[in-house]
């Protein structure tokens, strides 16, 4: 896990301000993948037990618009939000429990798929999500 000197730099060199808000965004990230943003307040008033609602939220929304986080959102799901970006990675969902884990792209080259016609796009994102069940709900269906 990254300290907060490294958290710092990352948004320094991404020219954002440092704030402490916004570091304890990006520790509790880092620290709970596919974190939605109610657990993502939990984590961060573990750090600053007085950060708004609002503060988490605005940090949110600026570190993925700097792309310092990745906001998914599977069907049927509330948002959640995981560091790993830049490497147009895919997701498997449990259809039970909802655990969501990161699945690399099976075949080729960013961006992992190729339309079978593009209608003129310049693709540069494809956003797969598996769908089953987890080792965890599998084993219990099974029971």
């Amino acid at each position: 896990m990254a300290t907060t000197s490294e958290f710092q730099q990352l948004l320094r060199g991404a020219a954002l301000r440092v704030t402490r808000p916004r570091v304890a965004v990006l520790r509790a990230v880092y620290a709970n993948p596919h974190a939605d943003t109610d657990s993502i307040i939990r984590a961060v008033r573990q750090d600053l037990a007085d950060v708004s609602h609002q503060a988490v939220y605005d940090s949110l929304h600026t570190l993925t618009g700097a792309g310092l986080v990745r906001r998914i959102q599977p069907s049927g799901s509330v948002a959640r939000y995981e560091s790993r970006v830049g490497d147009n990675h895919h997701h498997v969902v449990c259809r039970s429990c909802g655990v969501v884990e990161d699945a690399d792209c099976a075949v080729g080259e960013a961006p992992c798929l190729t339309a079978s016609h593009d209608h003129g796009f310049a693709i540069d994102e494809a956003e797969v999500i598996y769908w089953g069940l987890c080792p965890g709900c599998s084993t219990a269906s099974r029971s």
